[in-house]
């Protein structure tokens, strides 16, 4: 990362979000080094939920081997593959068998949707979840993501579109919570012209995060375009200084 660049957004953030929660990011490294392997609970498993202690400012890594939800082994890329008869859980279930969560309508649906997804592979590497603060110059951070108030997330979407004429430097996609903060982030930054990616919407996810809170995730080389924005935005004024208050 480049040198200063940390504390130039520190900066930056204390001066037009106040006290708003900091960012964290994600990284893929062959070693974790000295940053602890996350442990999950014994029982119910998401990785939204213990992405919490990140946020506190705990670095925490990722492994296929302590991953237990299927969904994020596949959009963290530990898991190529698709669990039999996913198509039923996520839509309609199997009487008898198996509830559904029926976020889509059909198994085909799921199976069309899914195949245009294509997964990734990072097998022989760990993912390192990082708060700002926390970050070393030399990690390179792949995706920063903010989990956001409205008005927090107001300023970073007004933000995002600040150098774009079509007004479409945003996207929100279904998907699951992971997938918004992670697998979408990473398909964006292999664009020339990635989006921000706005999240939290699904509902599995949504008892690990305050009611009043979602996600703003976004490529690293987006965000540093935004950061050198910010002192010729509209975050300079009069309009923004009154929601600055708030904050």
């Amino acid at each position: 990362m480049r040198t200063g660049f940390k504390e130039e957004f520190l900066v930056k953030w204390k001066k037009y979000f106040g006290k708003s929660e900091l960012l964290f990011v994600f990284f893929f490294a062959p070693e974790r080094g000295d940053i602890p392997l996350a442990r999950p609970p014994r029982d119910w498993s998401c990785l939204i939920c213990e992405l919490a202690k990140v946020r506190k400012g705990e670095s925490l890594a990722y492994h296929k081997d302590n991953l237990r939800c299927g969904g994020a082994r596949r959009y963290l890329g530990y898991e190529q593959g698709i669990r039999k008869n996913f198509e039923y859980f996520l839509s309609c279930g199997i009487p008898g068998e198996m509830d559904g969560e029926r976020y889509l309508r059909t198994p085909e649906m799921v199976k069309e949707m899914m195949g245009k997804m294509p997964p990734l592979d990072r097998n022989d590497q760990f993912v390192i979840f990082k708060r700002w603060d926390k970050l070393e110059e030399s990690d390179e951070p792949v995706g920063i993501i903010f989990f956001a108030t409205p008005e927090v997330l107001s300023g970073l979407f007004t933000l995002a579109n600040v150098d774009r004429v079509d007004g479409k430097g945003v996207t929100c996609q279904f998907g699951s919570g992971c997938g918004s903060i992670v697998y979408q982030v990473i398909r964006e930054a292999e664009k020339e012209d990635p989006r921000a990616v706005i999240g939290m919407f699904d509902p599995s996810a949504r008892p690990c995060v305050p009611r009043d809170i979602l996600s703003f995730s976004l490529p690293m080389k987006k965000f540093g375009k935004m950061v050198g924005y910010m002192d010729e935005s509209f975050l300079i004024t009069g309009t923004w200084k009154e929601i600055r208050r708030n904050l």
